[in-house]
């Protein structure tokens, strides 16, 4: 039996104490409503009041309200989770956790008394009694029985087995190293950033949660920072540390792996391989820290960071994870918390870009990190971090998983999830991750970036300004949340933008132009590499706008590509490209026809088409606006069709990824030096692994797993038939599910 988990008494209901800030009481899960209202002013105000200064209020309302604002639309894929507003929505306010750090004692901040909220008023396990309590447990030590069997090994082996995973796995969160990394990490933000802006009234929301049911914090993944930039926000804010699942490599760099094991970090295996013991040690040990509820867990539902600044298609094996308990009714509810983190400048841009162009990853290492202490003397501008509104994991179940079937079956017996369970782990992550989307914040430069990318080599300054300015008011016609700098007039809005951005673009004689210097030196190869460099860069920022713009741009760009306006056509047209990027960009599945809706009433919303019952015509003053949106995609829609071509001509046998990748890379090379194309992005092996991806699913190529990984053949008929499509030489033929 696991040894039963130490609980303190419950405390007398009490806030989150502040540095500078007399003790207060507080609300819990037990206060009444207007005791809770009364302590999210109290956590609005903290920082505010040690500066002396007021704080305006805000939106008050209790978890259950904010829960059910959060999910809107319940059952099956019919009548879909997730329900984007179409009206423009009131944001919450942002406040820079920086100025106070600059006005005040790192050390006294670093050493402050930090007493966090916790659910329930349980008292935080240690690490030790953690691992002890999951490798005693029923599901853990049935695993070893079945394996040991099966082996014909004595348990204490296979235990022995699990205990050394635990270690390499298990978190040992000390507070000693989270003051450590919250005085250097305020150190170094102060010197990388201008500002760290957060909406309090996510913090609020995000305090309450935490008291009441266990927490799943989801951000997005640009950057190593977000997960180092999340726990010092909580810790600023004295709410709970979450423990975060990190990928194994960061244990090969000395010292720093250990601090980071220290701070909350727990380490897992890129890849189980099937490893029967080791997928129930870490599940587990990730439902034992759930169920227990002392502290938020957090990963990233992308799996990694995206090297192109647009979401990445969800993992699903964590999130499953999570949700177990509350389907074994071990837990009453679990809050899903989508939190949205943008950079104005990303600190890996020009590593990405590298990568992206076949140049291997640098190993995670520590003299890596020193070496990289160079960009401190560098400015990567503003942060903004959108905590959004926790979502309610029972609200999302009910009426649509019957969690009775649980019930027939004990609890420590391995479950094969439902088809069921199956669809509605992936609805939960696809809807997390447009959530996430839906608050990202985008800065002048993202427009900039997207207007001068159509406009190579050089455009004029003055036009340029012109053009972004016209962007601007397109993305908040399109429910785009932009954060424009304070007074700043549009061409200073820009000229900030190039200043940051100095290493991408940059001014001359009244012209922008990219900053490729040297492209004209060295062989033929080595100019088409500089240029696709900076190219990529360029599109990183561009990318976060196409978040926004995709389902009008796609309606779009189908109406350039079918031969007539007629509704159904142009409708066939869009969810066939819907199928081919559905690896490029997030759809919630099944609702390709309401995604075609929304982009058709975008685009009327701005004057740009006009539809009937049977037609969708572009209007004289929108035809503007169909070419800018076509034109913006029109990167992806030429190098899926360079891709295809390599495919249906180049590759006649059985090839892994690692064979397809180069391959690819060399025909898009050769068209690029003799000039035969000018689409460098279809070099980013991300596009190039998205495309086959795509082909995949189409069925025109079928995946095949082997021993020593996956082969792919092509059916070259079915890709010249897609590339057919695509060149719009024969019409898309497909069923419309349902009626225009």
């Amino acid at each position: 039996m696991a040894p039963p988990i130490a609980r303190c008494p419950r405390p007398p209901p009490r806030l989150p104490q502040r540095a500078g800030q007399p003790s207060r009481g507080g609300a819990g899960r037990w206060a009444p409503r207007e005791v809770a209202a009364a302590a999210g002013r109290t956590l609005r105000r903290g920082r505010a009041a040690e500066r002396g200064s007021g704080r305006r209020g805000g939106a008050r309302r209790t978890m259950a309200a904010a829960t059910a604002a959060a999910a809107p639309g319940r059952g099956r894929r019919g009548a879909p989770m997730y329900s984007k507003e179409l009206t423009s929505k009131k944001r919450d306010e942002f406040e820079d956790i920086l100025e106070e750090r600059r006005l005040s004692s790192d050390l006294r901040y670093a050493m402050k008394c930090y007493t966090p909220v916790i659910y329930k008023g349980l008292s935080p396990c240690k690490p030790n009694a953690i691992k002890s309590a999951v490798l005693h447990s029923e599901q853990v030590q049935y695993v070893i029985k079945q394996l040991a069997k099966e082996m014909g090994e004595s348990p204490d082996i296979i235990q022995e087995e699990a205990m050394e995973i635990l270690d390499e796995m298990g978190h040992n969160m000390q507070l000693g190293a989270v003051r450590f990394f919250a005085f250097t990490l305020s150190k170094i933000f102060k010197q990388l950033f201008q500002r760290v802006c957060v909406n309090e009234e996510g913090m609020q929301r995000l305090q309450h949660a935490i008291q009441e049911h266990p927490v799943v914090l989801l951000p997005s993944h640009r950057s190593y920072v977000d997960f180092l930039m999340l726990s010092y926000l909580l810790y600023t804010y004295d709410l709970a540390l979450p423990v975060i699942a990190a990928g194994i490599d960061f244990l090969g760099m000395k010292i720093v792996g250990e601090l980071l094991r220290r701070a909350g970090a727990f380490f897992m295996r890129r890849s189980f391989g099937g490893n029967r013991l080791y997928w129930a040690v870490f599940a587990e040990y990730v439902k034992m820290m759930l169920r227990n509820g002392y502290a938020p867990v957090e990963f990233f539902l992308e799996g990694t960071r995206s090297r192109t600044a647009k979401t990445l298609t969800p993992k699903f094996g964590l999130l499953s994870i999570v949700m177990e308990p509350f389907f074994k009714r071990e837990v009453f509810d679990t809050y899903l918390v989508p939190i949205s983190i943008s950079y104005e400048r990303i600190l890996e841009e020009s590593l990405y870009a590298y990568e992206l162009l076949g140049v291997p990853k640098p190993k995670e290492s520590t003299s890596g990190l020193l070496k990289a202490r160079r960009i401190l003397s560098d400015n990567f501008g503003t942060i903004h971090i959108y905590i959004g509104q926790p979502v309610s994991l029972r609200t999302l179940a009910s009426g649509r998983i019957n969690r009775c079937p649980y019930n027939l079956v004990p609890r420590h017996l391995p479950q094969k999830p439902s088809e069921d369970i199956q669809e509605f782990v992936s609805d939960v992550a696809y809807k997390m991750e447009l959530l996430q989307i839906e608050n990202m914040v985008l800065n002048p430069w993202v427009l900039v970036a997207a207007v001068l990318l159509q406009n190579l080599p050089a455009m004029d300054f003055e036009l340029l300004i012109e053009k972004t300015l016209w962007l601007k008011g397109l993305t908040q016609t399109f429910g785009g949340f932009i954060e424009w700098p304070d007074n700043l007039c549009a061409k200073k809005a820009v000229m900030s933008g190039l200043t940051l951005h100095s290493n991408i673009a940059r001014l001359v004689n009244g012209h922008v132009v990219l900053n490729d210097k040297g492209v004209e030196d060295g062989t033929v190869g080595e100019i088409v590499f500089k240029h696709a460099l900076a190219i990529l860069m360029c599109a990183t920022y561009r990318n976060q706008l196409l978040n926004v713009f995709v389902r009008p741009s796609l309606v779009a760009v189908a109406l350039q590509m079918t031969r007539s306006f007629r509704r159904e056509e142009v409708y066939n047209y869009f969810s066939f490209l819907r199928d081919v990027f559905s690896d490029e960009f997030i759809f919630f599945p099944g609702i390709s026809l309401k995604d075609f809706e929304e982009g058709c009433f975008l685009l009327t919303k701005c004057d740009a088409i006009q539809t009937n019952q049977q037609e969708i015509y572009p209007t004289n003053k929108g035809s503007v606006i169909v070419s800018f949106l076509s034109t913006m995609f029109r990167p992806f829609v030429e190098g899926y069709q360079l891709i295809f071509r390599y495919l249906s001509k180049e590759a006649k046998e059985a090839f892994t990824e690692k064979q397809f990748i180069p391959g690819v890379r060399n025909f898009v090379f050769q068209l690029l030096e003799k000039g035969n194309t000018q689409c460098y992005e279809a070099l980013s092996s991300d596009m190039q692994k998205n495309a086959l991806a795509a082909l995949v699913q189409l069925g025109a190529v079928k995946k095949k797993k082997m021993s020593n990984g996956f082969t792919y053949n092509v059916n070259q008929e079915a890709v010249n038939k897609i590339l057919d499509m695509f060149d719009a030489r024969i019409p898309v033929q497909k069923p419309v599910a349902a009626r225009l």
